[in-house]
């Protein structure tokens, strides 16, 4: 498994330090989206909790959010786990905007992807995009 997704190479993305420049620290980020997950579930009441207003793009940014995060994560202390991790989660992330095409912020779509460490690219241009665009979704 390539443990190196950070090249760019055929997809120009913004680096690591520049995508994720606005996000949360990693702590209190993880600790947000356990408790997206927990609504999500019906775990607990939150904020979320109910019919947002749209629900696609609400599930979008917690996909986008919870791939950020695991991408980080495996950016940090990349091993075996985290790396499989932060490209499930990416891949759940194109599955979505492949269903979704209308939601995609960056310039590459996610017909574009074609493997594992394009996925986490995608996931760069996207959070970048996102946090740009004032966090639609949340």
């Amino acid at each position: 498994m390539d443990t190196t997704p950070d090249t760019g190479e055929g997809i120009d993305v913004p680096p690591v330090h520049e995508a994720y420049a606005n996000a949360p620290d990693l702590r209190r980020e993880m600790h947000q989206v356990l408790a997206l997950e927990a609504e999500r579930d019906g775990r607990r009441a939150g904020p979320g909790t109910g019919f947002p207003a749209d629900a696609t793009a609400a599930e979008r940014a917690r996909l986008l959010r919870r791939a950020a995060l695991m991408d980080r994560l495996a950016t940090a202390a990349p091993g075996p786990g985290p790396v499989a991790a932060a490209a499930e989660t990416a891949e759940q992330l194109v599955r979505h905007d492949r269903r979704h095409p209308g939601l995609v912020a960056g310039p590459y779509r996610p017909d574009a992807i074609t493997h594992a460490r394009g996925a986490r690219l995608y996931v760069r241009q996207e959070y970048a995009a996102w946090t740009a665009a004032g966090r639609p979704g949340t």
